[in-house]
């Protein structure tokens, strides 16, 4: 059956995943953190791309994207992981595959759920139990979003940039989105979304793609209609 081609739309987030070969480590030293951040920071500057949030776990990362174009995607995912490879085969005299197949992405709205994206990657070290608070995690975006600590490989988006009218407003506004409780449906929708390649975003958005790009981008609904989402919850 041939592959489904992959969802990019030019000037949108996406969600990018890439994991190890059968979930082994890709990162063994604090080395190779510091140099996938030089990988990601080279790449976006080649390939015109900005980046909006990311997380370097132990076996994966966690990237979110925007494209100038929709081909640029793949190249900025091929520069990083070529170089990255590269680096880990010299640096530990290994050869064969460091990555798990194809990179998953998922197309962003340029709205609120592009910040919860972003709180879902920050949160991904809290949630695997390495650390207890996302502040404590050196290897995300958090402590540049939330603390203002310098970071040249992140970009601000739109939606962080509209938080607050200086810096520290924003970092403040951001603390406190991230303090906010959210649901483990949450979670679900955007990992499931990431791992089909369908678009992370309203009903509505996701159905005006379906009709740009003539596939079906909404997972049909079984059973009975789930609980609406508490307001504060975004």
């Amino acid at each position: 059956m041939a592959r489904q081609p992959r969802l990019v739309l030019p000037g949108y987030p996406h969600h990018v995943i890439q994991r190890g070969n059968n979930r082994q480590r890709i990162f063994f030293t604090e080395a190779d953190y510091s140099f996938y951040l030089a990988c990601l920071q080279q790449a976006k500057l080649a390939c015109q791309c900005r980046i909006y949030a990311y997380v370097l776990m132990t076996n994966h990362v966690h990237l979110i994207v925007e494209p100038p174009q929709a081909e640029a995607l793949g190249r900025f995912m091929q520069s990083v992981g070529r170089r990255y490879v590269r680096y880990i085969n010299a640096t530990y005299q290994r050869s064969g595959t460091l990555w798990e197949g194809r990179f998953k992405s998922a197309v962003i709205s340029r709205d609120a759920y592009l910040l919860r994206c972003g709180r879902y990657i920050e949160l991904n070290p809290v949630r695997a139990g390495l650390v207890t608070h996302p502040a404590e995690y050196r290897w995300s975006s958090y402590r540049c979003r939330a603390l203002g600590v310098p970071d040249a490989v992140v970009d601000e988006d739109p939606w962080y940039a509209g938080l607050g009218a200086d810096a520290e407003a924003r970092c403040r506004a951001y603390r406190a989105w991230m303090e906010e409780s959210w649901q483990a449906e949450e979670w679900e929708q955007i990992r499931q979304a990431t791992r089909q390649g369908r678009a992370i975003g309203s009903e509505q958005f996701q159905e005006a793609l379906a009709q740009l790009r003539g596939r079906r981008l909404v997972r049909p609904r079984r059973g009975r209609p789930p609980k609406p989402l508490e307001e504060n919850v975004l």
